[in-house]
């Protein structure tokens, strides 16, 4: 499925984007969703899949966790079921990722969906990422207040909520709409009629989540071996006492270690380039050579990229999934970046390099894209 947003990119993110809230009625239209519940609920079933069911009655909140053998026990209202990064396991509502291309791919993360029947929902929350949430089939009520300073509470230590608030849009989502949501910005939705929904989030990494992964990457690559000096240390009267200069040159050794582009950049660009969730990785078997990729693109058979792999551009480099390449042909590693399906001709030629051959054959065996004979 082509899905196509009706969406002025450069005008959303003026008025929108990090700043408040919209609803987009009919951002698609003719919308059709890419699975139904019933292949959400066997996704919920597999262990590699991230999944939770939410239910509430007379306010008492209950998650429970996936992998899940049946729903038997599920009665008609009040549940939800919600399945993390569905675009790793489903190649038709991976295409729902690509009409949000308008932002920067390092900023996005997965797709969430979920189901919901009548009175199913999560509660009043805020999130601390940017979200659209997309209605499918069914109809749903939405709730979102401002964003001002919010109590939150733990009506069950999985789920974060907040204290009720006044709502700047109070809207019933039919299939198409699309609802927008800044940081911050408290939302609660609940299902009128059993319904699909679709969350495209994005990535915003927290200091605690950069400095721990750039401490990893220093020690990884031994860096930071200098030690602290002080061939001119002052005398105190307090020898308890530690100077503003000295925390001073304890600072500028730590900023140091960051202001290396050297480094700064390629621990980025592994950093970001990796998933949050597991991938569907299914390497061929047996492996391809070389001549047999070089042999099926000249035919025109597509290579895709699976669902959910992330790709980033910086500099000459590009990183997939924490690992870093570089080329003498930069038009045919821009391709791989930028297009999810490939053909021979995108390559300008690199494919008659052994080398670049080769490395493509291994990004093939290793299952991050796969020749499609069923195009």
């Amino acid at each position: 499925m082509d899905y196509q947003l009706d969406l002025n990119w450069p005008e959303f993110i003026e008025k929108y984007w990090q700043k408040r809230p919209v609803l987009l009625k009919r951002g698609f239209t003719h919308f059709i969703d890419p699975l139904s519940p019933d292949e959400l609920a066997g996704l919920a079933m597999e262990n590699e899949v991230d999944s939770r069911l939410v239910s509430h009655d007379s306010g008492n909140w209950q998650v429970r966790h996936g992998p899940f053998t049946d729903y038997d026990h599920l009665g008609d209202h009040n549940w939800s079921l919600l399945v993390q990064a569905v675009n790793h396991w489903h190649a038709p509502s991976a295409a729902l990722m690509q009409p949000f291309r308008g932002l920067p791919d390092w900023r996005t993360d997965d797709l969430m969906v979920s189901f919901s029947v009548p009175g199913g929902g999560v509660g009043p929350h805020l999130d601390q990422y940017d979200v659209f949430i997309i209605q499918g089939a069914g109809r749903r009520r939405w709730r979102v207040g401002d964003k001002v300073p919010m109590q939150q509470h733990c009506p069950h230590p999985d789920l974060l909520q907040v204290a009720p608030f006044d709502a700047i849009i109070d809207e019933e989502t039919e299939a198409g709409d699309i609802l927008y949501i800044p940081p911050g910005f408290p939302h609660e939705g609940f299902s009128l009629e059993s319904s699909l929904n679709y969350s495209v989030g994005f990535r915003a990494p927290s200091g605690r989540e950069l400095l721990s992964s750039f401490a990893d990457y220093v020690l990884a690559n031994e860096l930071g071996g200098q030690r602290y000096s002080d061939p001119q240390v002052a005398t105190r009267r307090d020898p308890s006492q530690i100077l503003p200069a000295e925390l001073d040159g304890i600072r500028q050794m730590m900023l140091d270690l960051v202001n290396q582009p050297a480094h700064f950049g390629p621990w980025f660009g592994e950093f970001i380039s990796q998933s949050r969730h597991e991938l569907d990785i299914a390497p061929p078997e047996p492996p391809y050579q070389p001549d047999e990729v070089y042999d099926l693109l000249s035919q025109g058979e597509p290579l895709r990229r699976l669902g959910g792999l992330r790709v980033v551009t910086l500099g000459d480099a590009v990183y997939v999934n924490g690992e870093s390449f570089t080329s003498a042909h930069p038009q045919a590693l821009h391709a791989l970046a930028n297009k999810l399906t490939l053909r021979g001709e995108d390559f300008a030629g690199a494919l008659d390099d052994p080398s670049f051959l080769a490395q493509l054959a291994a990004l093939i065996n290793s299952g991050y894209w796969y020749l499609d004979d069923e195009a």
